[in-house]
């Protein structure tokens, strides 16, 4: 990314710099900001660096004033240079390690450049004293001497460590003959650059016009990306009106749609589901309702201020299930491997006849695993590949599984044995997807089925207050003679399918496909940050990763996201393994080395997604490996894969008939040298119909 740099400017003219480029270092020593527009123009949605160098009438008290007030207000990096003193630094430093801002120290020799030991000295040192991001910065008198600092990127150890911390480092050389090394450093893997707005503004020998530079990054973009519609990639002109955000409409979560679905044809009386949106697997939640004799009304919804299409509203009449109420003998579930598992103990809890569960495509390939052994344990019989046969009732008393086979079936089993006769006492061990777990307690509490939870674990567990990776049991009580009331409830948006768009977002901004040196951001609308949904975590790894991200008005605010300089990140994807596909694209546009746990969930999804995802990484260019449980992903930054010309390769791809793997393969053709051709686009309907449309919009918009 190109970074400019400000200075004399008041804060009306720095926001509005802001919003023509995609990222800005705001030099506070030359700009003379009050504290509240210090806080204005760190608060915005473009990635900031706060820099404030100590002298004159800038002093250490100054400085430390405002680097605070600039972090606390949201800046992406705080620059402080290694001659600050340590009580200024290790506040800073403390201060952005509680913001989240990451804490630059930084060397600049204004006379010429040293030896390569001392500047790898230099870079010790800076890490030493707490560096996230090391930036050294000398004057170039000879080519010699620039590439000297560049070779800093091929150095293999620091200050005497053989295996140390990865670095993010800025390593460039000012002066005229250093000034090729400004955009060199960005092929070596430099997270960003720097650039002057205009030739009169450069804040040091050398430095490249932001408009120059943007022309020369991206406009290899445009030479290297092949059958292209208008060319590819283009920089953001002068003068030319910036990009608009966009909003892709984002479908409700079928994880919710599909359980509430099933728990309005459970319950007593008519009840409202307002937010819903068609997918093959809700679709297919829908026609198992009124298999069981639920009846079903749709109505168009649209919001009454905007006029705009909200989904649908469903009004479910319920049929008021008991134990052995019904004489089912048949039940399709679609490809829905959900629906599937959830009506595996409900078909055994209802039916008084053996039903037979028939499913399609990709289903129809997927074992069931643990299925036969958990209806076992409850004295039912259960075969473990579609079609099979299911024979109830369930047991009760106290009954001892495993969860290690995903958390699908218990979900089955938590909405099943609430309408048994006596109470049920259900442990689990080895939990997983938990949050889908307490997804299924939410929407029954909705329905007026309350259940009893304890998580399990030892110390650690204890201490970290409730971590889901350090769950080793979950106990559930359940009250027998249960029965389902109506209830009206609004479907949350499906942070599965909004985790795409954040990535496509946080690597390219919005309008990839036509201007990546322009600085608009992406807006999706509908979610919501308190949501029980595993795939929220995509926030917290975005976050990690150093996208920015905003949200307004709340939880369920808009959300913006803006593209910003990404490092490598590590991952436990155990309890969210539908993120895995845009985990990895991501990864592939990060700086280094990223580790994503959970491969074991992989291989019963629509597809064997551990080998898909890494036949598909590997057919691109990008280094992968699987080291245990974790696949090991060797990433670049956009810019480097601009210069060096690795983008990711085109051509044929499979999408295993997977529909996140569809997902995934549209998000990394953005960053690829030509159109990546996919096998079967359709697939998408399973649960995001509208994907295609969306994405085509987000890929194109001008």
């Amino acid at each position: 990314m190109i970074c400019a740099s400000i200075q004399n400017q008041n804060g009306s003219e720095i926001r509005e710099i802001l919003s023509r480029v995609e990222m800005a270092e705001i030099r506070l020593d030359r700009c003379d900001l009050t504290p509240e527009e210090i806080d204005d123009v760190f608060s915005g949605d473009t990635p900031t660096v706060a820099t404030c160098r100590i002298g004159g009438e800038i002093t250490v008290a100054i400085a430390q004033k405002r680097l605070t007030l600039a972090v606390k207000a949201g800046a992406t990096y705080v620059d402080v240079e290694i001659e600050a003193p340590k009580p200024m630094a290790n506040s800073i430093r403390s201060v952005a390690r509680e913001y989240g801002t990451r804490f630059i120290r930084s060397y600049h020799d204004f006379e010429g450049t040293p030896s390569l030991e001392a500047l790898k000295e230099m870079v010790g040192k800076c890490r030493y004293h707490g560096a996230e991001t090391v930036k050294i910065v000398t004057t170039a008198h000879s080519a010699e001497d620039a590439a000297r600092v560049l070779s800093l990127y091929e150095e293999a150890v620091w200050n005497g460590e053989e295996h140390p911390a990865p670095i993010e480092l800025i390593a460039f050389a000012m002066g005229q003959e250093g000034s090729d090394s400004r955009l060199e450093c960005l092929k070596k893997g430099a997270p960003y650059t720097y650039a002057a707005l205009s030739e009169e503004e450069a804040t040091a020998p050398g430095q490249w016009r932001y408009s120059d530079m943007c022309a020369a990054l991206y406009d290899r973009a445009a030479a290297a990306r092949t059958n292209r519609p208008e060319g590819g990639f283009l920089p953001q002109d002068e003068g030319r009106t910036p990009l608009q955000s966009i909003s892709p409409a984002i479908p409700c979560s079928k994880s919710f749609a599909q359980r509430a679905i099933v728990a309005a044809a459970l319950s007593e009386g008519v009840s409202t589901l307002e937010g819903y949106t068609p997918c093959s697997d809700n679709e297919a939640a829908l026609k198992a309702a009124a298999a069981l004799g639920a009846r079903i009304e749709r109505k168009a919804a649209c919001d009454e201020t905007t006029e705009e299409s909200t989904g649908e509203t469903l009004v479910i009449e319920g049929i008021g299930a008991t134990k052995g109420g019904l004489s089912l003998q048949h039940l399709h579930t679609g490809e829905s491997g959900l629906l599937t598992r959830l009506m595996i103990p409900l078909c055994a809890q209802l039916s008084t006849e053996t039903v037979r569960i028939e499913g399609e495509k990709t289903l129809l390939k997927r074992p069931l695993s643990g299925a036969k052994d958990l209806m076992d344990a409850f004295g039912a019989t259960c075969g473990e590949q579609v079609p099979l046969e299911v024979k109830g009732p369930l047991g009760a008393g106290r009954v001892d599984v495993s969860g290690r086979h995903g958390s699908q079936l218990i979900s089955g089993l938590l909405m099943a044995l609430p309408l048994g006769e006596k109470n049920t006492t259900l442990s689990v061990s080895e939990p997983k997807s938990i949050p889908y777990l307490y997804i299924t307690l939410d929407v029954l509490r909705h329905f007026g089925i309350t259940i009893g939870n304890e998580m399990l674990g030892g110390k650690e567990f204890a201490e970290s207050g409730g971590d889901w990776d350090l769950c080793s049991g979950i106990l559930f009580k359940i009250k027998g003679g249960g029965r389902y009331r109506a209830c009206n409830m609004t479907l949350e948006g499906d942070w599965s399918a909004a985790a795409n768009f954040l990535v496509a977002g946080a690597i390219f901004g919005a309008g990839a496909g036509k201007a990546l040196g322009n600085a608009a951001p992406l807006s999706l609308k509908g979610l919501d940050t308190s949501s029980l949904q595993a795939d929220l975590g995509i926030m917290d790894v975005l976050m990690d990763c150093g996208a920015c991200l905003s949200q307004l008005d709340g939880a369920q605010g808009e959300i913006i996201v803006q593209r910003a300089p990404l490092h490598p990140f590590v991952l436990d994807a155990t309890h969210c393994p539908d993120l895995f596909p845009i985990l990895a694209v991501l990864a592939a546009f990060c700086g280094g080395q990223s580790r994503i746990g959970g491969v074991g969930r992989l291989a019963h999804k629509e597809s064997n997604r551990a080998v898909a995802i890494t036949e598909m990484l590997t057919k691109m260019g990008v280094p992968v490996h699987t080291e245990g449980d974790e696949m090991v992903i060797e990433g670049m930054t956009l810019s480097q894969r601009l210069l060096s010309g690795k983008l990711l390769h085109g051509g044929a791809y499979t999408s295993c008939d997977d529909h996140r793997m569809v997902m995934a393969l549209r998000v990394a053709s953005l960053g690829a040298d030509s159109p990546i051709l996919i096998d079967n686009e359709a697939c998408v309907e399973k649960s995001f119909p509208g994907f295609n449309e969306s994405f085509k919009q987000y890929e194109y918009i001008r």
